[in-house]
C-alpha cells in the first residue's frame, strides 16, 4: 500500500501539458500551480526522506501505534498529518478519519491553515480545526487540528468521539497533561468507543524518544535523520543582562543596521514582556534609516488569537519581521523564513501548588531540549537556504558609538547571511541548571478537572491509569478531595450524577459548580456571563495609562466587588457593539472579550443541550445580587478569606496563609476606599505577586455557613476563622430549631380553636 500511496503525488508532478490535467484525489478538483510550487518545498524537507518508510509502518505495525522522532523544524507537523490522510483515503474511508492533538489551540489553528494550503484544499472542508469557540469542520472533514484538551474533553463526554482511523498525538515533548492522560489511556485501550483498527501516531523530539518507546513497549520507530551543519553555532554573552527586554532589542537593532536578510525570532519569558518589546522595537525601527521597509514587529503568544495568521502571512515589499514570543513557539511553530535567533534562555510558568489551593509563576531557565528546538529555528526551512537574497557583507557597518552592543565585541559578527543565534546568556548557564527535557505539566497544574475526567472513563482509582510520569500522590488526593467537597463523587468515590454533569462543562470545577448553583437561584444568564469573563478574559489587568483612562475604568466598576464589575464589563463591551476603540479607550483585552462572547454562546447551548433550566436576565436588582452571590459561594467556598486585623491582610480558610487584594481589584483602585471587606471570595491567589487575591468580591460569612458542605468546615485548620464559622453555625441552627417550634406550636394552637 505504501508504494501506492505514493503515487498520489509522485505521478501528480508538474509536468508540461499534465500540470493542469492532475486531479486532487481528496476532492476532484484540479490541482493550482501554487500546490506544485509548494510540493518541491515539502520534498526539500528532511522528513521527506522517511516518508515510504512511516507509511509502511502504519501500515504493517503490529500494535497499530508508530513512533515519530525527529527535530524541530523537520517537517514532522505539516507532512505526517498529509500522509495520513492518504492512508485512510488509500483504505477507502470518506470523512472524519485523521485527528491531529496539537498541545496550544494556536498551534492546531496555524497547522490548519497550513496543511490546506499544501494540499490544495478549502479550510473548513476536507482539512479543519477544532479549538475552543470556534469549530472549523464540516461533513467531508478527513483531516482535524485539534487542541488535546479539547479532543480528551470529548472522549470523556457523553457527545462520544466519532469515527477515526489514525490518531496524531503531535508534540510529545511538550508533556502537556492531556497528551500524557490521552497516551495513558490509548495504551490500557480504555476507549472503547473508537474503531478497533485504530493508528496511533505518536510525534516527539529525539530527548523522548527512548521514554516512549519504553513506555508503548518498544513500537515501531520513525527516526528523521539529523543535517549535520543545520543548526547555526550560537554565541553566548559572559552574564546575564540585567534588563532583558532592553537587551533584546537591542540585539534586534544591531542585527537591523547590520541588513543581515532573514526574518527575526526572539524569545523571552512571558507575555508582559513580550508586549514591552514589541512596543519598544515599534517605536526605534522606523528610525533605523535602512534601505526599504521598516521591519515589521509582530508578538506570538496564547493572547493574539486569530492574529497569528500575520506571522505566515508575507510583508509588503518584502519588509523583514521580527517575531517576538516564549515557550509556545519551542516546538509548535515551525517559520520558515526564520534565519535569526535571539534567546533569553528563561521561561515563566505557572506551578500549582495542591497543599494551599495556589499558583505561583515560576521563572526558570528552559531546558536542554528547549535550548536546542530554539537555536534549530535559526536554521530555516528548507535546510541551508536563506530567505532572503544574500547581501553584501560590507553594507551597514555600525557606526563608532553603538548604545546596544551587548555582547562583548561579538555581536556585530554573529550576524550571517546563512543564519545566527544569540543567547542573552552565558554558556555555563543552562549547562548547570537546565534538565534536559521540559517538565511534565502534570506536575505543576491542578489536577482536579483531570481527575474528573478519569472518573467519567470510570476509572476509579487514579493508579488504574498510566501516566508517562506519575503525578505527586498528595496532588491526586488533594484533587479528589476538592470534588468531593463540591459534591461530585458519591460515598463510593465514584462520579455523582453532578459530577458526570460538571465533567461535561469545559470550565474548571468549582467554576461550573457556582454556574449549576445558579440554576437553583435563577441567576442563570448572569453566571454564563461571569463563567465566560473568568475564563477568558482576564479583566483589567495593567494600571491605566493616563487620568481619563481611569475614569473611563472606575465607571465599569460595581460595588459589589470585582466579580459584578466583569458582568458589568461584558454588558457595556456588548452594548459597544463589540467595538474595538472602545476596548482600548479603557485599556480592556478586545480579543479576549471577542473570546468570552463566543464561550458564552457555547456554554448557553450545552445548558440547553443537557436540559437545564434558564433565567431571565435580571443583573442589577437586590434580588439577583444576592443569587449571585449565593452561586459563587456554592462553587467557590474552598477559596474564602478573612480580614482579621481591618488592615487588608487577608487569612485564607483553608491554610494559615496571609494575602492581599490585587492591586486591579475595584476595592483597591476607589478614590476613598472604606474598611476592606471583611469576608472575601476570591478567583485565583498567587504566591509569586506579593500573595495576591485576584477578582474579589464581599460575601456574609451566613451564606458560606448556609452553602459549604458541613464536613468542609470541620476540616478546616484550627483558627479564629473557624472557630467563628462553628459557632455561627450551630446559631443559626438552634434559630432554625426554634423557628421550626414555633411554626409547629401556632399550627397545634390554630388545630386547638378550631
Amino acid at each position: 500500500m505504501a508504494s501506492q500511496l505514493l503515487g498520489l503525488e509522485e505521478e501528480s508532478g508538474p509536468s508540461p501539458g499534465e500540470s493542469e490535467l492532475a486531479v486532487n484525489p481528496f476532492d476532484g478538483l484540479p490541482f493550482s500551480s501554487r500546490y506544485y510550487k509548494l510540493l518541491e518545498q515539502r520534498r526539500s524537507l528532511p522528513v521527506w526522506a522517511a516518508r515510504f518508510i512511516f507509511l509502511e509502518q502504519l501500515e504493517s505495525s503490529p500494535s497499530g501505534v508508530v513512533l515519530v522522532s525527529g527535530e524541530p523544524g523537520c517537517g514532522k507537523s505539516t507532512q505526517i498529518p498529509q500522509w495520513c490522510a492518504e492512508f485512510v483515503l488509500a483504505r477507502g474511508f470518506q470523512k472524519g478519519w485523521v485527528t491531529v492533538t496539537q498541545p496550544y489551540p494556536l498551534a492546531a489553528l496555524s497547522l490548519a491553515l497550513r496543511v490546506a494550503d499544501e494540499m490544495d484544499l478549502t479550510l473548513g472542508h476536507e482539512v479543519g480545526y477544532s479549538i475552543p469557540q470556534e469549530d472549523c469542520t464540516g461533513p467531508d472533514t478527513l483531516l482535524r487540528f485539534c487542541w488535546d484538551r479539547l479532543l480528551l474533553q470529548e472522549m470523556a463526554s457523553t457527545r462520544g468521539t466519532g469515527a477515526r482511523g489514525v490518531l496524531v498525538l503531535d508534540e510529545a515533548q511538550e508533556r502537556s497533561v492531556a497528551s500524557d492522560l490521552l497516551q495513558g489511556l490509548l495504551r490500557d485501550a480504555r476507549l472503547g468507543n473508537l474503531p478497533g483498527d485504530l493508528r496511533v501516531v505518536v510525534v516527539t523530539d529525539p530527548t523522548l524518544k527512548p521514554k516512549l518507546q519504553d513506555f508503548w513497549g518498544n513500537p515501531p520507530t520513525v527516526c528523521v535523520p539529523r543535517e549535520t551543519g543545520r543548526c547555526p553555532t550560537p554565541v553566548y554573552r559572559d552574564s546575564l543582562p540585567t534588563d532583558r527586554v532592553e537587551a533584546a532589542c537591542q540585539a534586534v537593532l544591531e542585527l537591523c543596521q547590520k541588513e543581515a536578510p532573514g526574518d527575526v525570532l526572539v524569545y523571552l519569558p512571558s507575555e508582559e514582556e513580550i508586549s514591552l518589546c514589541c512596543e519598544s522595537l515599534s517605536k526605534k525601527v522606523g528610525s533605523l534609516g535602512n534601505q526599504g521597509p521598516p521591519p515589521r514587529v509582530l508578538p506570538l503568544h496564547p493572547g493574539c488569537g486569530r492574529a497569528v495568521q500575520a506571522v505566515y502571512e508575507d510583508t509588503e515589499a518584502g519588509a523583514r519581521k521580527v517575531v517576538v514570543t516564549h515557550w509556545l513557539a519551542d516546538f509548535s511553530f515551525s517559520l520558515p523564513s526564520i534565519r535569526h535567533v535571539i534567546d533569553s534562555g528563561l521561561e515563566l510558568q505557572s506551578v500549582y501548588s495542591p497543599q494551599i489551593r495556589a499558583e505561583s509563576q515560576v521563572l526558570r531557565p528552559v531546558s536542554k531540549c528547549q535550548a536546542d528546538a530554539r537555536r534549530l529555528r535559526a536554521a530555516g526551512i528548507p535546510p541551508g537556504k536563506s530567505s532572503c537574497p544574500q547581501q553584501d557583507q560590507t553594507r551597514g557597518e555600525s557606526p563608532t558609538h553603538r548604545p546596544w552592543e551587548i555582547c562583548s565585541g561579538l555581536l556585530s559578527q554573529i550576524f550571517l547571511p546563512s543564519g545566527s543565534c544569540l543567547c542573552l546568556y552565558p554558556k555555563s548557564f543552562l549547562e548547570v541548571e537546565a534538565p534536559c527535557l521540559p517538565q511534565p505539566r502534570v506536575w505543576a497544574e491542578n489536577l482536579s478537572p483531570l481527575m474528573l475526567l478519569l472518573k467519567r472513563r470510570q476509572i476509579a482509582e487514579p493508579g488504574m491509569c498510566h501516566f508517562l510520569d506519575r503525578p505527586a500522590p498528595e496532588a491526586l488526593m488533594q484533587a479528589l478531595e476538592d470534588l468531593d467537597y463540591l459534591a461530585a463523587l458519591d460515598d463510593d468515590g465514584d462520579l455523582s450524577d453532578l459530577g458526570v454533569i460538571l465533567s461535561e462543562f469545559p470550565l474548571a470545577p468549582e467554576l461550573a459548580k457556582a454556574l449549576l448553583a445558579s440554576c437553583e437561584f435563577d441567576c442563570v444568564d448572569e453566571m454564563l456571563t461571569l463563567a465566560a469573563m473568568l475564563t477568558a478574559a482576564p479583566g483589567f489587568t495593567r494600571p491605566p495609562l493616563c487620568a481619563e483612562e481611569a475614569a473611563l475604568r472606575r465607571a465599569l466598576e460595581h460595588v459589589d466587588g470585582d466579580h459584578s464589575s466583569l458582568i458589568q464589563v461584558y454588558e457595556a463591551f456588548i452594548q459597544s457593539g463589540a467595538d474595538k476603540a472602545w476596548c482600548q479607550a479603557r485599556g480592556l483585552n478586545w480579543a479576549a472579550l471577542c473570546q468570552a462572547h463566543k464561550l458564552r454562546g457555547e456554554l448557553l447551548e450545552l445548558m440547553q443541550r443537557i436540559e437545564l433550566p434558564l433565567s431571565q436576565p435580571a443583573f442589577g436588582s437586590e434580588q439577583n445580587r444576592r443569587d449571585l452571590q449565593k452561586a459563587l459561594v456554592s462553587g467557590y467556598f474552598l477559596k474564602v478569606a478573612r480580614d482579621t486585623d481591618g488592615t487588608g491582610n487577608y487569612l485564607l480558610l483553608t491554610h494559615k496563609h496571609v494575602a492581599q487584594l490585587s492591586p486591579h481589584c475595584c476595592y483597591r483602585s476607589r478614590r476613598a476606599p472604606a474598611r476592606p471587606p471583611l469576608w472575601v471570595l476570591y478567583h485565583s491567589f498567587s504566591i509569586s505577586k506579593d500573595n495576591c487575591l485576584s477578582i474579589v468580591s464581599e460575601i456574609q460569612p451566613q451564606m458560606l455557613v448556609e452553602l459549604a458542605p458541613p464536613y468542609f468546615l470541620s476540616n478546616l485548620p484550627p483558627s479564629e476563622s473557624r472557630d467563628f464559622l462553628n459557632q455561627l453555625r450551630e446559631e443559626m441552627t438552634d434559630s432554625s430549631t426554634r423557628s421550626e417550634s414555633s411554626s409547629t406550636q401556632e399550627l397545634e394552637n390554630a388545630c386547638v380553636l378550631q
